[in-house]
């Protein structure tokens, strides 16, 4: 992004660095930073370039690519010997994995020990690993939690997973909350967001509803700081503190998700 793309209030907020929050954006090309201040863009760029197929945040952030897991910041990135991963998440202070073979591992003292194994591992959530024949619950070892072909799971507050058959919420069971193919599903503390390919839906008082957004292109993930902020598969980043949202085009295909990274 040029300085013609920024207004000219961008530039004071930028200029005295007030509020900025990066987002790390897991893209086929790589990790791309997208600073952004309130509802404001600031200026977007490939960190690290790789095959990204996931992003998570911890005390730093983790990357499953193609090649190996990478860990660090927007700045640098180091490999950590993994291999190929498909899904990254951190339970408590521990990293995990999953790589396209179906083995989930745990990072400790600079070495990968095995957890267990699923069958198509897609996403890794707190102690959740979502996977083809269903959620696993990480321990010393991988429980069976229920529930098959999940796409996405959300372990903060009540657990949430997006199936193709429905969005479900755990009670005493699963339980489902919506009907229909769901891809993703995102919460922090209060906030919640699930979306299948055409609609994205938002978690107000218990209850779901569909949330308008200004693009027509699928959401594929959900991230939360100040505001609430989403991206889509084609690279549209869109932003929400409160206004409605806004939104920026970063020019990368093949979009993972997105976390706001540590500051």
């Amino acid at each position: 992004m040029s300085d013609e793309d920024i207004s000219i209030d961008e530039k004071r907020v930028y200029g005295a660095k007030t509020g900025r929050v990066d987002l790390a954006v897991a893209t086929g090309m790589g990790v791309a930073r997208v600073a952004v201040s309130g509802d404001k863009f600031g200026e977007f760029s490939l960190a690290h370039q790789c095959t990204a197929r996931d992003v998570a945040a911890g005390e730093e952030l983790a990357v499953a690519t193609d090649d190996d897991v990478v860990v660090g910041t927007l700045d640098t990135f180091e490999g950590t010997g993994f291999g190929a991963a498909v899904a990254v998440g951190y339970h408590e202070a521990d990293l995990l994995a999953a790589g396209p073979d179906g083995r989930v591992a745990r990072y400790a003292d600079g070495e990968w020990g095995t957890v267990g194994e699923v069958d198509e591992p897609r996403a890794i959530d707190g102690g959740l690993v979502a996977a083809a024949d269903g959620v696993y619950r990480v321990g010393d070892g991988l429980s069976h939690a229920g529930l098959e072909d999940v796409r996405d799971v959300a372990a903060t507050g009540t657990p949430l997973a997006a199936t193709g058959a429905g969005l479900y919420y755990l009670g005493p069971g699963w339980a489902k909350a919506s009907e229909g193919a769901f891809e993703t599903v995102d919460s922090a503390a209060e906030r919640a967001h699930a979306a299948t390919a055409a609609t994205l839906y938002e978690r107000v008082d218990g209850e779901w509803y569909e949330r308008e957004v200004p693009v027509d292109e699928p959401i594929t993930g959900v991230a939360y700081g100040e505001g609430t902020y989403a991206v889509t598969r084609d690279g549209t980043v869109l932003v929400d503190v409160g206004d409605g949202w806004r939104t920026r085009n970063v020019g990368l295909r093949e979009v993972a998700g997105l976390v706001v990274a540590p500051a």
